[in-house]
């Protein structure tokens, strides 16, 4: 499992990568690393993963400026869920002995996770989910619930588990197009609807309404948090990206039991 909280953590420093030149526009691939505000290039020991931060107590070594706590919150979160992701399917070494199956399970669930991190983070610093994220994420999930399929074929009940991510998906999309055309666009954005298609094929059903219902009520409280304290008023903006891509994120590794616990409350 610390093999790939590890991994998790060089995973979490590209993502911030591709995060932050996309909000710049600057290219993701060919410019070398560099501090964003001085512009200086950064050197191999300056890019290790967590390590570099702490040990240059969050500054830049060039231009003594400040270095945004997204870096290392990115980098550790993602090499958490990764490491979640690892003993969700696994155990011990048995990763080495997996099914193909199994495997392609696992590879999906961690480009999931990167999806879902760089959604909430960005549409946290814009206001935006850009098409250039959603729409690849929403295309590999069509790819893999067909590469699935393909292996294990199934009859057309919610009971396969492709049908039941399609269902989901469409669930999703539908909840947020009528309140996008009920609200005229005020209470959604199209980003959310797109998001809710990428959730569908992730989570399925039930587990789409479990991170719907999180996702609103954590919404609710943080709304209301913000107007008690009068940082934002009644007709301030709130990204709700972040609020789907993390109530996605905590559903994906601990929806069952979420589920569980909740249809204890009411008796069932």
């Amino acid at each position: 499992m610390f093999i790939f909280f590890l991994l998790g953590l060089a995973i979490g420093s590209f993502l911030n990568v591709v995060i932050n030149r996309t909000e710049s526009g600057e290219d993701v691939v060919s410019e070398p690393s560099h501090c964003p505000k001085c512009r200086k290039k950064l050197l191999w020991y300056e890019l290790v993963p967590l390590f570099s931060f702490v040990v240059q107590i969050g500054k830049c070594r060039g231009c003594g400026q400040r270095i945004s706590s997204q870096y290392p919150l990115v980098e550790l979160f993602t090499g958490v869920f990764f490491a979640l992701a690892y003993s969700t399917l696994f155990s011990s070494a048995a990763v080495f002995g997996a099914d193909f199956l199994t495997l392609l399970k696992f590879g999906w669930l961690l480009l999931a996770v990167s999806f879902f991190i760089i959604i909430f983070v960005y549409d946290f610093k814009t206001y935006i989910i850009p098409d250039r994220f959603v729409y690849p994420a929403i295309a590999l999930a069509f790819i893999y619930n067909a590469a699935v399929h393909f292996l294990r074929p199934c009859d057309f009940s919610l009971a396969c588990p492709v049908w039941n991510d399609f269902f989901a998906a469409g669930l999703g999309f539908g909840f947020f197009f009528f309140l996008i055309v009920l609200s005229r666009g005020r209470w959604m954005g199209g980003g959310d609807a797109k998001l809710a298609i990428f959730m569908g094929l992730v989570l399925g059903w039930p587990k789409i309404l479990a991170a719907l219902f999180l996702a609103f009520f954590v919404g609710s409280i943080v709304g209301l948090t913000l107007i008690a304290t009068r940082k934002k008023g009644l007709q301030s903006q709130i990204p709700f990206g972040p609020l789907l891509a993390g109530a996605s994120l905590v559903v994906l590794f601990f929806g069952e039991g979420l589920i569980n616990w909740y249809l204890g409350l009411l008796g069932f």
